[in-house]
């Protein structure tokens, strides 16, 4: 690939520009109005931001004829070495080879292989009706941030293509192997480095969700600050039962004390097991009118109550507007803070900054 001939164009503009939510890209679901932007501090920062449209990212349609076409063939025996021949010929193939071999054992495997296509195609059609939605945010900000958001952003899309063909949906597996992208290797280099002392690492923090026309939002979190609703009816934000919203440690920090490969990564402590579906949370923007906030730490911090309180009073002053303007309303008062902080030579305080709303029409 060959970068812009403008000699001004650098490997900062590059990452910023595949790191940026691209407009287009927005998903549209009936009753649902969204947007985000993200703002570096410099040319290139440490947040990504990207909407996943499956509907236009994906040939849903060609996908479910191909798990269709593969539950058919599923139940066909095909000779070894046609070019017709599937995995479940090759594993049949091993399979009457061992003396514990009967025959309705292949009756029963070809069924149960043929189901799972079925439902791979099932799962995928209801990704028609599907937002994804991702953000990360790598700590500190510059190039050594943006490439380090750029990894995740790269392993999250080369993943995914491997978790259609196989669920036709996102699973908790597809998140464990991001994290272990991420984790400190015993032997290799570590995707996220470590400086010359060997004590310090950069951490990285990720939230990926999916918005369906319900209204429900399902998301996994690694370290990211919490969601927000806020409630237009009652003008204020609306408690979230924390118990119900798991939230791991930032990628690549702890590794599951299951997983086989515990041994070859660096953990701040293993984890009991690896992420299921009860890991996964879900908020409901349940009435017309109710917003979902998602933004990285140079918004808020998710801690603070003060600027949660100064949030509130302005989330109730815009809260009719559309989701894009809310989304630049919220941008202008970070600016507005990332100023003072500048005039109090605080610059090392200001951070790259990331704001998501999701709007129940």
């Amino acid at each position: 690939m060959q970068l812009p001939a403008d000699a001004n164009y650098t490997i900062g503009d590059y990452l910023r520009e595949r790191l940026m939510p691209v407009e287009g890209a927005i998903p549209h679901l009936a009753g649902i109005e969204m947007y985000g932007r993200s703002v570096p501090t410099g040319r290139a920062g440490g947040d990504l931001f990207e909407y996943i449209n499956f509907q236009q990212r994906y040939d849903l349609d060609a996908r479910i004829r191909r798990a269709l076409r593969l539950s058919k063939d599923c139940l066909q025996a095909h000779p070894a070495g046609a070019s017709d021949c599937t995995s479940v010929d090759d594993f049949m193939e091993w399979l009457k080879a061992r003396a514990d071999f009967r025959p309705e054992m292949e009756t029963a495997y070809r069924q149960t292989r043929s189901l799972e296509q079925v439902r791979v195609a099932e799962d995928l059609h209801d990704l028609a009706d599907t937002a994804g939605v991702l953000l990360v945010d790598a700590q500190g900000h510059g190039l050594i941030s943006a490439k380090i958001a750029s990894t995740v952003h790269d392993t999250f899309h080369a993943l995914m293509l491997s978790e259609l063909d196989r669920h036709g949906k996102t699973t908790p597996e597809f998140f464990e192997l991001i994290n272990l992208r991420l984790a400190h290797s015993v032997t290799a280099r570590n995707a996220l480095g470590e400086d010359t002392d060997g004590d310090a690492r950069e951490i990285a923090t990720m939230l990926y969700g999916e918005v369906r026309p319900s209204g429900h939002f399902r998301f996994v979190n690694f370290g990211h600050p919490p969601p927000l609703v806020f409630s237009a009816s009652e003008g204020k934000f609306r408690k979230v039962d924390r118990d119900r919203m798991v939230q791991f440690l930032p990628l690549g920090l702890e590794v599951p004390a299951d997983h086989p490969d515990r041994k070859r990564y660096f953990s701040m402590g293993f984890r009991k097991r690896e992420a299921d579906d009860s890991d996964v949370a879900d908020i409901a923007l349940t009435h017309p009118g109710d917003l979902l906030f998602l933004y990285t730490d140079g918004v808020y911090d998710g801690s603070d109550e003060v600027e949660r309180r100064a949030l509130e009073v302005l989330m109730r002053d815009v809260c009719l507007r559309p989701a894009k303007d809310i989304c630049q309303v919220i941008l202008e008062r970070a600016a507005v803070k990332d100023r003072v902080l500048h005039e109090h030579g605080e610059d090392d305080l200001i951070d790259d900054k990331t704001v998501f709303i999701v709007k129940r029409s």
